[in-house]
């Protein structure tokens, strides 16, 4: 397993938020979800840019930190659903002005998709 040579200051909050979203898709995975978009397979379409390995990888990483919850359906082939958590709920306001920031540079610059 990788280690990284400097720790990180975990005694900044601004260190610890981006620890938890960082990510190109993490932002867009937890307002997905939120949506209503709660398979693996339904995000990578909504987000075909990304390889499904990224997506799986980034679901993961919000699990540990607590954002989201994952249900695994007992069928076959398996189901798997992703839930925000209650923590995970709280970032929307912060998701919510990621948004809006994002669309309003966009329009006032150059920016293109």
């Amino acid at each position: 397993m990788y280690e990284k040579k400097i720790p990180k200051d975990l005694n900044c909050g601004i260190v610890v938020c981006m620890e938890v979203i960082s990510g190109k898709w993490k932002a867009c995975l937890i307002n997905d979800i939120n949506k209503g978009i709660k398979r693996p397979s339904e995000l990578h379409r909504e987000h075909p840019d990304a390889s499904l390995r990224v997506i799986n990888q980034q679901l993961f990483e919000l699990e540990k930190h607590d954002i989201i919850e994952k249900k695994v359906f007992p069928v076959l082939p398996p189901k798997v659903e992703y839930f925000l958590t209650d923590t995970g709920k709280s970032l929307l306001p912060l998701i919510a002005l990621m948004l809006s920031w994002g669309n309003e540079y966009k329009s006032r610059t150059n920016i293109s998709d």
